[in-house]
């Protein structure tokens, strides 16, 4: 099992040098380079150069940190074809970089319009046709998740669209903060797992609160009928999320994937949500 940092916490007051050198202080191998304004940022094209690359590398090697994963987040789901093309291009742009870093894994979310699921399907399909080659050709597997406002958010939905590409190389993250909108409500994390089965590849261990309960009033906006989506990455233990439950079913399966601390909430005292978290993963896995 590969237990790596999301290091977000860090990605908007520290340079990539002191974010790396934060994940190793904080006791992690492995960091997962989620979008950061000097690397790769949400559906921009990456900004990123040889120098940066070779620089990350030795970043990484100095601080005995090595990358778990590369997570671009792009509109490649998109109904507008020009978005979509532009995705695409920024996508190929990603995989390049990936392979430069010498990592072999990447992880994203299916994206898309979600008030338009159908023509986010055709779209997202029509992106992976044209990605798919490239990711073979440069040996970099792919993990999907399915978010909160993308097109699929049902974890039996994302589940169905990956067999649907029958890759071997193509598998499922599991975000816990995740699981009140992966079944409508319910929250129901050891049936998520048993559900994804073999393709479970990565689990994203993050608390949150369910959004349905309290007659759909545990957050309260303003007006009642706003067309938003709300979800929190917090603590585990602060939400309602059943951690015994999830670590119990990890453990049943002998999960030896990617375990990722991906707590958002807290990048004022990110030392201390680490201890937290560190602390409820360590324990709840045995490891």
């Amino acid at each position: 099992m590969r237990l790596a940092y999301d290091p977000s916490h860090y990605r908007d007051n520290t340079n990539l040098k002191e974010t790396i050198d934060a994940v190793a202080r904080l006791g992690y191998e492995w960091v997962e380079l989620s979008p950061r304004k000097d690397f790769i940022w949400f559906y921009e094209y990456p900004k990123v150069d040889r120098q940066l690359i070779k620089d990350l590398k030795r970043y990484c090697s100095d601080a005995g940190v090595r990358i778990s994963s590369v997570l671009p987040v792009q509109q490649w789901s998109s109904p507008n074809e020009q978005e979509r093309q532009a995705a695409v291009r920024n996508w190929k742009r990603c995989i390049e970089i990936t392979s430069d870093l010498g990592v072999d894994l990447m992880n994203s979310e299916f994206a898309g319009d979600k008030s338009r699921p159908v023509e986010s399907e055709a779209a997202f399909v029509k992106s992976m046709e044209e990605l798919m080659p490239i990711f073979e050709r440069e040996g970099i597997k792919l993990n999907l998740q399915s978010h909160p406002n993308d097109f699929i958010e049902l974890n039996t939905e994302a589940i169905r669209m990956i067999r649907a590409f029958d890759k071997d190389w193509i598998k499922l993250v599991y975000s816990v903060a995740h699981a009140f909108f992966y079944d409508d409500g319910i929250g129901d994390v050891a049936q998520h797992l048993d559900e994804a089965g073999d393709l479970l590849a990565h689990v994203l261990i993050a608390d949150t609160l369910n959004h349905k309960a309290a007659f759909g009033l545990r957050y309260i906006i303003n007006p009642p009928n706003a067309n938003v989506t709300i979800h929190q990455h917090l603590n585990p233990g602060e939400g309602e999320i059943n951690f015994d439950a999830l670590y119990r079913k990890l453990r049943e399966m002998k999960f030896d994937g990617i375990v990722t601390n991906s707590v958002f909430a807290y990048p004022d005292k990110p030392e201390w949500s680490n201890e937290v978290t560190l602390k409820s993963i360590r324990e709840g896995l045995h490891i």
